[in-house]
């Protein structure tokens, strides 16, 4: 597993919000948020924006929950926020996700996907001590993780955990 060097110098990653129950019939892929996900998506898009986080890229999975909330925070950034929806990020590995993010040459990427693989990455960028003291509860739905790069200490670190 290889951890991403900059760029990107700040990494988002967003676990999509609240999705309803599949109905009966209905693939895991096709849930969409539920009322309380599509309030806390659009929640959350607004803190990120208030707080001045704004990536230069937002890529999300496919699915329909995190197209949900990656359409909040495109609405929340603006209409000019480059967005980009990715098949693979649906049931991804962690390897998936670090390797989509360092592929990338912008200064800041936003991953809009899905657990157990955001917690997992999170974990890898700055390791386990620092993700269970930050989050003891585990990566909650429409919780957002500011990571940037720490050229002193030549590793990943929480900037902030942002939650609704």
């Amino acid at each position: 597993m290889t951890v991403p060097l900059p760029p990107p110098n700040r990494i988002y990653l967003l676990r999509h919000a609240e999705a309803a129950w599949a109905e009966p019939g209905q693939r895991d892929f096709d849930r969409p948020l539920n009322e309380k996900g599509y309030g806390d998506a659009e929640i959350i898009a607004d803190k990120a924006a208030d707080k001045g986080y704004r990536p230069d890229l937002l890529i999300s999975s496919t699915a329909l929950r995190c197209r949900g909330t990656a359409d909040a925070v495109h609405r929340a950034m603006g209409l000019t926020l480059d967005v980009r929806y990715v098949d693979v990020l649906y049931n991804a590995t962690v390897d998936n996700y670090l390797e989509i993010v360092d592929s990338q040459d912008e200064a800041a990427v936003m991953l809009v996907g899905h657990n157990p693989t955001m917690e997992q990455a999170l974990e890898v960028l700055i390791g386990h001590e620092a993700m269970v003291s930050a989050l003891p509860g585990g990566f909650p739905t429409a919780g957002l993780a500011v990571v940037d790069y720490d050229a002193v200490a030549a590793g990943w670190r929480l900037t902030d955990f942002v939650v609704v």
